[in-house]
């Protein structure tokens, strides 16, 4: 079919560039223009924000809702300049803000996966009406201010300062959302489990809307994913259990670490959540398949040196196992490997034999330490392969 049969030739291509790209189709760079795309403008800049403390190991992320419906995100990671890095020469905090420069970023396992489309500042630059930048870095404060994606002026500086922050302060344009009001609790729930999934890491979340007075909470976990187990169990109503089971390792054959911890509590139900570089893996994936494997391992081996099974008996299945488990995986990788594009299932295919040896190598030593402990939760699992 010509092009002048179909009405149509090279001449109506219309080419968007820069932030007029973005504000065309919203919907493809944040997933809607409602409530799921209005709080991915606040993961996009928090996931920065939280990738430069963690590659500083440690620090904090103070995130602020403001009465005139703005947001501002404040971090003392390292950070960096406006300008290009004279180190690595890759771009500074104004090219992320005006172009897509992801391989500025912290890359490999310390990457905290928090927003699902990774647009970057970028996008949040252009899908808000108005949004401010500032750096404290090298002893000067140096602002920028943009409108709807463009500077309204080259970055200024206002003045000394010491130490290194970056605090970026954006309102959402009302022209593209359907609202602009944010959900303290949705926000609160995701800053929460990241503290959880990053041992150390300070995150904090107020509220300055409310006519009666600021809200306010800070989350911040010690002992990381044993504190997550720790508090699902108790959501669900159960008993704080005094023993977590839990550990990390480092496995270079996976190319990244895993976090797991696990309890067995009194209810029947399996309460198993998944992680992937701090992102929830809902499908599961290798890491969950390695997971149960490794369980299912241990208790097995348990069982029959204690006793608890003969050679007649069947090997516990993962519905027995699971019976009353609470656990959590976190995995970190350099390369993750996704199955479908909602990034819901890992398919990284080492990820499930380094899982699964290290926890059947850790549980085995517990169960053996812990004989007492053992004997109760095993047993529990024998008695119910019997029953059933």
């Amino acid at each position: 079919m010509s092009g002048e049969g179909a009405g149509y030739d090279v001449a109506r291509i219309e080419v968007l560039e820069g932030p007029e790209a973005v504000r065309k189709r919203p919907g493809m760079w944040v997933g809607s223009t409602g409530e799921r795309g209005l709080h991915h403008l606040v993961f996009e800049v928090v996931g920065r924000a939280v990738n430069q403390v963690l590659a500083g190991r440690g620090g904090s992320v103070d995130v602020t809702l403001t009465p005139d419906g703005g947001v501002r995100v404040s971090d003392d990671g390292p950070g960096g300049p406006f300008e290009a890095a004279r180190e690595t020469g890759g771009p500074g905090l104004e090219a992320l803000l005006t172009s897509f420069c992801a391989e500025s970023e912290p890359s490999g396992r310390y990457i905290a996966d928090v927003a699902h489309f990774g647009g970057g500042l970028f996008v949040t630059n252009a899908l808000s009406s108005r949004l401010t930048a500032e750096v404290r870095c090298e002893g000067l404060r140096r602002v920028q201010e943009y409108a709807r994606g463009v500077a309204l002026a080259p970055p200024a500086t206002v003045g000394p300062a010491s130490g290194s922050r970056t605090t970026i302060a954006f309102w959402p344009d009302a022209e593209i959302f359907e609202t602009t009001r944010y959900s303290f609790a949705l926000l609160a729930e995701r800053f929460r489990q990241l503290a959880f999934l990053n041992r150390g890491l300070r995150m904090s979340l107020t509220d300055e809307r409310p006519a009666g007075g600021s809200r306010a909470v800070l989350f911040r976990f010690p002992d990381g994913v044993r504190d997550f187990v720790a508090a699902l169990d108790a959501e669900a109503g159960a008993a704080l259990h005094p023993d977590v089971i839990g550990f990390e390792r480092e496995d270079p054959r996976m190319a990244g670490t895993m976090e797991v911890a696990l309890l067995w509590g009194g209810s029947r139900e399996e309460r198993v959540r998944s992680f992937v570089n701090s992102r929830a893996t809902a499908q599961g994936g290798t890491h969950v398949d390695g997971f149960r494997d490794g369980v299912a391992a241990a208790v097995t081996a348990y069982a029959r040196k204690s006793g608890l099974l003969t050679a007649a008996d069947p090997d516990p299945g993962a519905d027995r196992i699971g019976e009353g488990l609470t656990a959590v995986v976190s995995v970190k990788l350099e390369r993750p490997e996704f199955l479908g594009a909602t990034h819901g299932l890992l398919g990284n295919t080492d990820v499930r034999a380094c899982v699964g040896e290290a926890v059947r190598e850790y549980l085995g030593n517990w169960f053996e330490q812990q004989p007492d402990r053992a004997a109760e939760v095993v047993g529990r699992i024998v008695r119910g392969i019997h029953q059933g």
